[in-house]
C-alpha cells in the first residue's frame, strides 16, 4: 500500500529527532488514521507497527558558570530586563515548566512565605501544587511586582510583557534566543527545568521533594530529568560507600612488601 510505504518513510526521515518530537508525531497521526479507518476512509491503520521510540530522558541541562554568565545579561534597569532575570531565577528555582510560570498572577506568590502556588488551571497535570523558591528569588519578583504601572489589574501574569499582556511560551523562547546569541550557547527554557533538578539532587535535595516540586504524578517521570554524571557518581560513592562506612581509611596505604 502506498500510504503504508509513505508513512513508513516518512518515519525513517526522523530517526535523527528527538524521541520526544517522534512520538508526539506518531501519535497524533495515529489517532488520525483511527479516525479515517472508524469513518470508513481506509481499511486499516497505517501506522500499525510503527513503534514508540523509548525516551532515554537525556537532560539538556547548563553548568554553574554558564547560568551565572547568563543572569548577568539582563539589564536589569529596564522592566524586560527586571522580568527576565526574575523570570529565569524563577524556573531554576522551582522547575516549573515554562507554560506554568507565565500563567502565574500576583496573587499566587506568597514573597513572605517563599511559597507559590501553581494553581490546576495552569499545571500541566491539572493539578495545582505548592512550590518553594529562594529569599533571592523572592527578592527579584518583588522587584518585578514593584515597577508595574498602577493600571495594570491582578488578572495581568507577573512575568507579563511590556505591555501588560501575557508572555507567550514563544515569546520567551525568543527572548533567550537572544541571551543564547550572546552566551555563544544555545539555552531553552526547559533547560532550567532540567538544570534545577540536577541542581537540587546535587546539592542534597531529596528525589520525593523534588517529584513535588516538578508536579510529577510518580517518580518514575521525576528519574528522566535526574541523570548523574560520571563525576556526580564517584562523589556519591565516596560519600555513601558501604566498604569505606565499614572500613573507614584512617591512614595512609603503605606498599605491600
Amino acid at each position: 500500500m502506498a500510504l503504508k510505504k509513505a508513512v513508513v518513510n516518512h518515519f525513517a526521515a526522523l530517526r535523527d529527532k528527538s524521541a520526544t518530537y517522534y512520538n508526539l508525531r506518531r501519535e497524533y497521526l495515529k489517532a488520525f488514521f483511527a479516525w479515517c479507518v472508524q469513518e470508513g476512509y481506509l481499511p486499516k491503520n497505517p501506522m500499525d507497527g510503527i513503534k514508540k521510540r523509548k525516551n532515554e530522558g537525556v537532560p539538556r541541562s547548563l553548568d554553574e558558570e554558564t547560568i551565572k554568565r547568563l543572569l548577568s545579561l539582563p539589564n536589569r534597569n529596564t522592566y524586560t530586563g527586571l522580568r527576565d532575570y526574575a523570570l529565569i531565577l524563577f524556573q531554576l528555582d522551582t522547575g516549573a515548566r515554562p507554560g506554568e510560570a507565565l500563567q502565574l498572577l500576583p496573587t499566587h506568590f506568597n514573597l513572605a512565605a517563599f511559597e507559590v502556588v501553581i494553581p490546576s488551571t495552569a499545571a500541566k497535570t491539572r493539578t495545582a501544587r505548592t512550590v518553594v523558591i529562594s529569599p533571592q528569588t523572592a527578592k527579584a519578583v518583588h522587584k518585578l511586582l514593584s515597577v508595574r504601572p498602577k493600571d495594570w489589574t491582578d488578572d495581568v501574569p507577573v512575568f507579563a510583557s511590556a505591555n501588560g499582556r501575557p508572555l507567550t511560551p514563544n515569546g520567551w523562547s525568543q527572548r533567550l534566543q537572544q541571551y543564547s546569541e550572546a552566551l555563544g550557547c544555545r539555552v531553552t527554557a526547559y533547560m532550567f527545568r532540567h538544570t534545577s533538578a540536577l541542581l537540587f539532587l546535587r546539592g542534597g535535595g531529596n528525589v520525593f521533594a523534588l517529584q513535588r516540586q516538578l508536579g510529577h504524578a510518580s517518580l518514575v517521570m521525576t528519574k528522566r530529568y535526574v541523570h548523574l554524571t560520571n563525576a556526580d557518581l564517584h562523589e556519591q560513592h565516596a560519600m555513601a560507600s558501604p566498604v569505606a562506612r565499614i572500613l573507614p581509611r584512617r591512614t595512609r596505604l603503605r606498599k605491600i612488601k
